[in-house]
């Protein structure tokens, strides 16, 4: 593997803030299957079981909380890190509605702490995570573009718009790609993803993960919200995307520093009901109810991206269809639950396959 995205990420020192979470841990997987030495920097995992921990991957793990500048400062003087993967975040739209507060000093104050840690210790690049739900959502049926204002409606999602504004500010004030190799040398990225999946996850309120923990136990999932359409996509389509762009600006290519919506096409949107009736072909146990709650917080029932620009400019594509990406996910939490497999080297494995067969650059195909 050391050989896709050209090879930049063998020997790099690469610092993974939030490597305990879902995303983070697929990240840290495939960042050391490349020969990177990873950092990963992050809360204790969330949840038992976790990925991180099911991994059991040679890489250094910093217990600390984003909001530690010093914690931060400490770590990023030890390592010196090349590129910041900043993953880390409160990213639950119902715990944000319970704790607004943490949600905006984790998801706005952190990300600021950070970013000011790669300033000073002069990090080359930044591939910065936000969300689809930073873009103030009309729910209309088209997908949002990079340009498009930043909004949300709910604690969660206002703080990642935030987080963008904050993103766009800094790129704007100390890492403008104009003034690249002048006055500055960090090229500075955000990427937003829609809703994603795969094996690993057990956060709570995440669809995937309710129909999995349920059928686990041989109870039915209760689903809240049936018609809300959502797209869906595997863990790594979003991953491969935020590696291609670091990439890019480990490779001092500075039109790159910019933002970037990575999600799937659009048969990959479906709704939350036919997503359950997918899941049902992969595992007969699976069984669901629905349970409409007239008190229900606020939750978004559209929304989509439009990933024209990562399409065209970077040459990023999806490489699987939703019927793959709900079987993968499945078979993960199947194998896991009823054999005590763990099917997540296999899956990466597959994944470049597959994209190799499809001759998208980053596998190494040039």
């Amino acid at each position: 593997m050391q050989n896709l995205f050209g090879g930049v990420y063998k020997d790099k020192t690469v610092l993974i803030t939030g490597h305990t979470g879902f995303k983070g841990s697929w990240l840290a997987l495939w960042l050391h299957q490349m020969g990177a030495n990873v950092i990963g920097y992050s809360l204790p995992a969330p949840t038992e079981p976790n990925h991180i921990r099911l991994l059991n991957l040679d890489i250094t793990s910093v217990i600390g909380d984003i909001r530690d500048l010093d914690k931060l400062d400490q770590t990023f003087a030890a390592y010196r890190p090349d590129i910041v993967f900043h993953l880390a975040a409160q990213p639950l739209v119902r715990l944000s509605y319970e704790n607004p507060i943490e949600t905006y000093e984790t998801n706005v104050i952190g990300t600021l702490k950070v970013f000011e840690a790669c300033r000073k210790h002069k990090v080359r690049a930044i591939v910065n995570i936000t969300s689809d739900k930073a873009y103030e959502n009309k729910e209309w049926v088209w997908g949002y573009r990079e340009n498009d204002p930043m909004g949300g409606y709910d604690p969660y999602s206002s703080s990642k718009g935030c987080a963008d504004l904050l993103a766009n500010s800094y790129r704007n004030s100390y890492f403008n790609p104009a003034e690249y190799k002048k006055s500055h040398s960090t090229l500075l990225a955000s990427c937003r993803a829609g809703n994603v999946i795969g094996g690993g996850d057990w956060a709570k309120d995440r669809l995937m993960t309710d129909i999995m923990l349920s059928v686990s136990k041989g109870a039915k999932v209760s689903i809240r919200n049936p018609r809300a359409t959502r797209p869906w996509q595997h863990v790594l389509e979003p991953l491969s995307g935020y590696l291609a762009i670091g990439q890019k600006l480990l490779e001092e290519k500075a039109g790159f520093g910019d933002a970037w919506n990575f999600g799937p096409s659009d048969e990959g949107s479906i709704t939350v009901e036919e997503v359950v009736n997918h899941v049902k072909k992969h595992w007969d146990k699976i069984d669901y109810e629905i349970n409409r709650d007239p008190h229900q917080l606020h939750e978004a029932n559209l929304l989509k991206l439009d990933c024209s620009k990562a399409h065209i400019l970077l040459k990023w594509k999806d490489v699987w269809d939703s019927e793959t990406t709900f079987e993968k996910t499945v078979l993960w939490y199947k194998n896991f639950y009823e054999h005590g497999k763990l099917l997540s080297h296999m899956d990466l494995q597959n994944y470049i396959n597959d994209a190799k067969a499809k001759k998208l650059f980053w596998s190494s195909y040039e």
